[in-house]
């Protein structure tokens, strides 16, 4: 089990800062949501907690240690990623795909052996895509490829995920199928879970917390009811909204109105 934390951190690449005095924490357990427009930092944030880029001010700690002071080999570890764009070599099946999250674990040359092979084939079973081990990457769909790199990151034995818009591109249907799964593992394996989301009623329905990021800062951040409001939905995204309580949950949801269909007057 680790935390994963940002103490008053300042991204950018090169001369350019995105994001100024970033503090947040990700707790084991816990799945928390980045949520925020287009272009406003969240994938910043989790190449950061990945080490893909060095924070310019501050601090990320990993487990109360420095980022910067652990071995690549043990950071992958600690931390497995879900990218939202995965460059997959097309002629490896999805058997070998997952297989490759064994690599953190193997010494240089080091072949994979029954042991790696059996926690892979777990990890196809847990997420239910033990049917496709023989298919090739090219004849996969977006969601059981996003279900593949799940498995892989089970297969690196990580204590947090990093997800990177886990939805993207995928039907409705998909969409529930992989959150389903990530939030699942979550608490089965007490994993800590970052994900930068999209979608504010997906964010809404399976984060534990979130954290809405606008222009460059946190915004707001904590339950989905004290994040995901009127006033903060038309500051960030400019955008006429009724958050309304689902019905079912309690949870918030957010409706949008058509230029020419607005109305003052809210039912349920």
């Amino acid at each position: 089990m680790i935390e994963l934390e940002m103490r008053h951190v300042t991204l950018g690449y090169g001369h350019y800062t995105v994001m100024e005095d970033i503090t947040l924490k990700a707790l084991p357990g816990e799945m928390v949501g980045l949520i925020g427009p287009n272009g406003s930092g969240k994938s910043t944030i989790i190449k950061a907690l990945s080490r893909l880029i060095r924070p310019k001010t501050g601090e990320i700690k990993v487990g109360g240690k420095d980022i910067g002071a652990i071995a690549r080999r043990e950071l992958a570890c600690l931390i497995g990623v879900v990218p939202q764009l995965p460059l997959l070599p097309s002629t490896f099946t999805a058997f070998e795909i997952v297989l490759m999250g064994r690599n953190p674990h193997l010494g240089l040359f080091q072949a994979e052996n029954k042991h790696d092979w059996d926690i892979a084939r777990q990890a196809m079973r847990k997420t239910g895509t033990e049917k496709l081990a023989n298919r090739y990457v090219n004849e996969l769909s977006g969601g059981e490829i996003q279900s593949l790199l799940i498995a892989r990151v089970l297969v690196q034995e990580t204590k947090a995920i990093l997800l990177d818009e886990p939805t993207a591109n995928l039907d409705i249907g998909r969409q529930g199928e992989v959150l389903d799964l990530i939030k699942n593992l979550c608490r089965e394996e007490n994993l800590t879970v970052l994900a930068a989301v999209h979608d504010l009623n997906l964010a809404a329905q399976y984060c534990d917390r979130l954290i809405l990021i606008y222009e460059g800062r946190i915004h707001s951040q904590g339950k989905p009811a004290e994040v995901i409001t009127d006033k903060n939905i038309k500051q960030v995204y400019g955008a006429e909204n009724c958050v309304y309580t689902h019905p079912l949950n309690g949870l918030p949801t957010v409706l949008l109105s058509a230029h020419g269909n607005r109305t003052n007057n809210r039912s349920v």
